[in-house]
């Protein structure tokens, strides 16, 4: 493979993912990884109180706090790797940026939702899997 995708939400299991594939692309069978925080959108109610400027500030701050521990874990291994953030619905976001970033797959994180919120919320994981094209590999 040539490019990993990892999204990146700060969780214990993202941090695992992310350390899996570096152990990939240590080994040789990766030769580059895109990290991809997804934030949410700010509530609505408050868009009306701040400008775009104000709002895109935010954003890329809490992004820049969530990939930190990505950062460090990268820079220690003196992997070849992108770190990019977006904003919107997850599993819609990483499939976006797998088609833009031209992306050979994704190794991600799972909190592992019990059975029963599962089925009713369905999860990040199960949505991508179903959207992209390109082999999914879930850490817990």
């Amino acid at each position: 493979m040539r490019r990993l995708l990892i999204p990146f939400d700060g969780s214990d299991s993202s941090l695992h993912a992310l350390q899996y594939a570096i152990d990939l692309a240590r080994d040789k069978f990766v030769h580059e990884l895109e990290v991809l925080h997804v934030g949410n959108p700010m509530p609505i109610g408050t868009h009306g109180m701040m400008t775009h400027e104000e709002i895109a500030h935010r954003e890329a701050n809490e992004a820049g706090r969530i990939l930190q521990p990505a950062r460090a874990l990268l820079e220690a291994a003196g992997i070849s790797y992108q770190v990019r953030s977006r904003t919107g619905t997850p599993a819609n976001e990483i499939a976006k940026q797998v088609k833009e970033g031209d992306c050979d797959g994704i190794v991600m994180g799972t909190r592992g939702l019990g059975s029963i919120a599962s089925m009713m919320m369905g999860s990040v994981a199960s949505r991508i899997v179903a959207t992209v094209d390109v082999p999914v590999t879930l850490v817990k």
